[in-house]
């Protein structure tokens, strides 16, 4: 069978050392012949008993080896690190959360192109470490295959006051919301979070087997795939299709169309960028905005509305979607099956129009992310614009600026903030926060404490769990120098989130002069890779890559 490159570990024209090698893997009690023969298949796992997400995946791995043995090819797991933001939501873990992206997709890489593997299959379920790892197959263009951990449910699923609904807003009784972000069972939060929403666009991107990414964690269904998955990506490496031939600007681009297109997180903005950027190009914030107009939010799907994931793998998984969008996708582009796009969606089926609806009847008439620029934020800006109630999708109010989260939790607190101000939490970006920490606890906070005239900005970003006119991501951030930095409190800030406009109603003259006068905030940073990060990390508008 095809060794590309492994074949050289058990090539003896390097004598003497060849014998260290062999005797090195004969410790592992492995059969020589059989190494020298068969391909050397990495297994990435980032399997933890820390997350709900990504607990259940030692055993979807075990089910990708037997494949990958099944079909002649010997396999070999390692683990990368599987934060949670969740579990760092409010407190200082948060800052480390997104730097570990880049950790992730450098252990992938270095790891692979130092143990000389022939393929990959990548088993992951959140944020962050998908990206990472997609990033990472972009640099090997090995052969590679995702399999996807699958959403899990929440509580309220299971609870006799269930209307059917996920969304929290529902639900009149406390204990009820509770319920609707509890999780009850393995697998990512259920909700169209960045967990959930990079599960489907690993599967746009073609990168998952097709059907796949949707199947919730506890179904047996999703042992099979793993399975699958072993099997198919030793014939990946007998065809020599790696992973660029897959991941292309074609594919992305599909990606983004199904992000806008399934009310994705706005997570999507830093992580679609960074991708590309490994594969060579770019992907400006603007083309949110192309592509917005013409792509409509098909799925209602919490914080959008009441669907779940589940609803969304019932009505038909992302094939379904991509069946509903396919007279904009790219239909040649291919997937790890060597399937094209086209069929894809020509075995495709929508099983539940009210969870994908059809593009003359969307849940919202454009995409869900869009990109807002202006003198606030001159690279851009990113709101979830499906997610926000129509009568504050225009909305002006004077600023309320604070130097970090912390200092607007406990604004929140003491009672001191007011209906109708614009709330700009600022040195939260990926240099300033350090790493551009959520603020997911102010988002929840407002709405907790019945404001309903408030707006959000920061420079930071938010999970996408966050509903409401919460603009992230502006850039550049203050740390930088950026517009951000300038503002005071009672400057009049005006959002027009049709128009993609953010304004201060201030002249440049003004502004250049505040920046000039402009001292950064100095934060602790502590010894070891996050200063590393601080140095070398780029702007949000980006992907936050690293330098």
């Amino acid at each position: 069978m095809t060794k590309p490159k492994s074949g050289p570990i058990f090539d003896e024209r390097d004598f003497p050392v060849s014998i260290a090698r062999l005797a090195i893997m004969q410790g592992l009690g492995m059969d020589i012949e059989e190494l020298k023969r068969k391909p050397i298949i990495a297994v990435a796992n980032s399997h933890t008993d820390m997350n709900p997400g990504h607990m259940h995946l030692r055993a979807l791995a075990e089910r990708v080896k037997e494949g990958v043995h099944a079909a002649g090819g010997i396999p070999f797991e390692f683990n990368v690190p599987a934060p949670c933001d969740g579990f760092t939501e409010g407190n200082e873990g948060m800052r480390f959360v997104l730097p570990q992206r880049e950790l992730i997709a450098d252990t992938v890489e270095t790891y692979a192109r130092s143990m000389l593997f022939d393929g990959m299959v990548m088993v992951a379920s959140c944020d962050k470490i998908i990206p990472g790892m997609i990033m990472a197959a972009a640099r090997l263009d090995l052969p590679a295959i995702m399999l996807t951990g699958g959403p899990g449910a929440f509580q309220i699923r299971f609870s006799p006051r269930s209307t059917g609904s996920i969304f929290h807003k529902d639900y009149p009784d406390l204990l009820d919301k509770l319920a609707t972000a509890t999780c009850a069972t393995c697998g990512s939060c259920e909700l169209m979070g960045t967990a959930n929403t990079f599960q489907c666009l690993a599967e746009a991107m073609g990168l998952t087997i097709p059907g796949s990414a949707n199947v919730p964690a506890y179904f047996s269904e999703k042992l099979l795939f793993a399975r699958r998955a072993g099997m198919r990506v030793v014939e990946m490496v007998e065809e020599g299709l790696g992973a660029r031939a897959v991941l292309t600007e074609k594919a992305v681009e599909n990606a983004l169309m199904v992000d806008l297109a399934i009310g994705g997180s706005t997570n999507s903005a830093l992580h679609l960028p960074a991708i590309a950027h490994e594969l060579g190009f770019e992907l400006p914030l603007s083309r949110f905005n192309d592509f917005n107009p013409r792509i409509p939010t098909l799925c209602s799907i919490a914080p959008n509305g009441p669907h779940g994931i589940q609803d969304l793998y019932r009505a038909g998984g992302v094939p379904a979607v991509m069946k509903t969008l396919a007279d904009d996708l790219h239909l040649e582009a291919l997937n790890v099956m060597g399937q094209s796009v086209a069929e894809v969606v020509e075995a495709a089926e929508v099983r539940d129009g009210e969870v994908i609806r059809t593009r003359d009847n969307p849940f919202f008439p454009q995409g869900g992310t869009v990109a807002l620029f202006g003198n606030l934020a001159p690279e851009g800006a990113v709101v979830k614009q499906s997610a926000v109630l129509p009568e504050m999708l225009r909305f002006s109010g004077p600023a309320r600026v604070f130097e970090a989260e912390a200092d607007c939790l406990s604004a929140l607190r003491e009672g001191t903030l007011r209906e109708g101000e614009v709330v700009v939490i600022r040195n939260e970006g990926p240099k300033g926060g350090p790493g551009m920490p959520e603020t997911l606890a102010v988002t929840m906070g407002l709405e907790l404490h019945g404001f309903t005239r408030v707006a959000l900005i920061t420079d930071g970003r938010f999970s996408g769990a966050t509903s409401g006119p919460c603009i992230g991501h502006v850039s550049p951030e203050a740390a930088a120098g950026g517009p951000i930095a300038a503002l005071r409190d009672g400057d009049e800030i005006s959002i027009d989130i049709p128009g993609r406009r953010l304004e201060v109603r201030l002249s440049e003259e003004e502004i250049s002069s505040r920046l000039a006068q402009h001292r950064p905030a100095e934060r602790e940073v502590p010894a070891g890779f996050m200063r590393r990060y601080v140095r070398m990390v780029g702007s949000a508008a980006r992907g936050a890559v690293l330098s």
